[in-house]
């Protein structure tokens, strides 16, 4: 299906008021862009209000949860360079400075590939809005240390059983990447990632205690996050290593029919993809040839419309 076309069924999704709310979509297929589409509407940085923007392919924009997904990006790279723990190493070895914790045995169990799949069994809540300190990612925020705050949450279940949605887990990764190279994230994530894609714009919020957020702080513009699903698409390109990827996109627990979790990614039957509040996507199709990225502004609500674009355009397009 050519560009046209898919143009065109964009248009009459947003005409017909199907998609509100959307930022930017980029799409490649083969390695020729066939989609791209740039709108307007209130944006955010986290929980600080931009007003009205119109959205370019320079504008920088939050992935929010996408991170995550780079994050995990980046631990493979750590990983092949020799500076972080292997997944079934013990998560606690890389946080000496903890040694209370690392004496409770239940603790002293906690691997790396728990944090990376999300399955550390700890009390952690993520359901309330991310305005609220009730929800344990603010909560992480506020506190005095946000590793320790992670770390000794009460046990809630054996780890590597359930995945629980956890911010938390993306910053004990994060910050064993720190630990390893001797760099800050955005330092690394720059050197080692950004700077082999041709990325040169991004941005990654920090704390308040400096600390960049491994869970959701990163901003691209749309076609950084291309270059993103590209690379992961393209099995890694010497950047990433294509073993690790091979086993990050692999499915290591279930979260629902026809859903699993990777390494910081989500898996699907045919494809994988990095989600973020608000209908931000990095969406990787192999069988397809298909790498999309949406931006959006549904920010804690039902977050449609990147669902709408990549099924009822790209996909049923793609198919017609």
């Amino acid at each position: 299906m050519d560009t046209a076309t898919l143009t065109d069924r964009l248009t009459r999704t947003l005409e017909q008021g199907r998609a509100p709310d959307l930022h930017a979509v980029v799409a490649a297929r083969h390695g020729r862009v066939i989609l791209e589409h740039y709108g307007e509407g209130e944006d955010f940085k986290l929980n600080e209000p931009l007003g009205r923007v119109r959205f370019t392919p320079d504008t920088l924009h939050d992935l929010r949860s996408v991170t995550k997904s780079v994050v995990g990006l980046l631990y493979g790279i750590a990983l092949a360079d020799g500076r972080v723990p292997g997944p079934h190493e013990p998560l606690l070895r890389g946080f000496p400075e903890y040694p209370d914790l690392a004496e409770d045995p239940r603790r002293a169990r906690l691997t790396v590939e728990h944090a990376l799949t999300m399955t550390l069994g700890l009390d952690w809540n993520e359901d309330v809005p991310y305005t609220s300190a009730a929800n344990s990612e603010i909560a992480m925020e506020l506190a005095p240390d946000r590793f320790r705050y992670i770390l000794q949450r009460p046990i809630a279940e054996e780890p590597g059983v359930r995945r629980t949605y956890c911010g938390g887990a993306s910053a004990l990764v994060g910050r064993l990447i720190e630990k390893g190279t001797g760099l800050a994230l955005p330092d690394y994530a720059r050197d080692r990632l950004f700077a082999p894609l041709g990325i040169e714009r991004f941005e990654w919020s920090a704390g308040a205690d400096g600390v960049a957020m491994a869970a959701s702080g990163l901003r691209l513009t749309p076609r950084g996050m291309l270059a993103i699903g590209r690379l992961v698409l393209g099995g890694g390109g010497g950047v990433v290593p294509a073993s690790w990827l091979e086993t990050a996109l692999r499915p290591h627990v279930r979260i629902d029919d026809g859903l699993h979790y990777g390494y910081h990614w989500y898996v699907g039957d045919t494809w994988a993809a990095g989600f973020g509040n608000g209908g931000q996507r990095i969406y990787v199709a192999p069988e397809l040839d298909l790498v999309v990225a949406v931006t959006a502004g549904q920010y804690d609500t039902d977050q449609t419309t990147a669902s709408v674009v990549l099924d009822e355009v790209l996909l049923a397009g793609l198919r017609a």
